[in-house]
């Protein structure tokens, strides 16, 4: 079944969403901003502004999904295979 409210949601709304599941984990590991900022390298304005507006540097969020052990999530980004066809499937199987 196909999530229409995830469809039409916009890259800002998504980016809040990515802050407040960062901001949550950062919680949950009983981490502070400032010590965050000094675990990651990342300046404690940009954890800040990222938290409340969602706008970060892709470089900073990656240094900070390192800090909090995400980065894994990273590497599953754009790495599901779309087919166009089921021939590339067959083709894809018989290598």
């Amino acid at each position: 079944m196909v999530d229409i409210e995830n469809l039409v949601r916009t890259p800002l709304e998504r980016s809040q969403a990515i802050a407040q599941r960062m901001r949550s984990r950062r919680k949950a590991m009983k981490m502070s901003q400032t010590r965050l900022a000094a675990v990651c390298g990342v300046s404690y304005a940009s954890i800040r502004r990222f938290e409340s507006t969602g706008q970060i540097s892709l470089e900073s969020l990656l240094a900070i999904a390192v800090a909090l052990d995400c980065q894994d999530d990273f590497d599953r980004l754009f790495a599901r295979r779309y087919y166009s066809s089921i021939q590339e499937v067959i083709d894809e199987n018989n290598q």
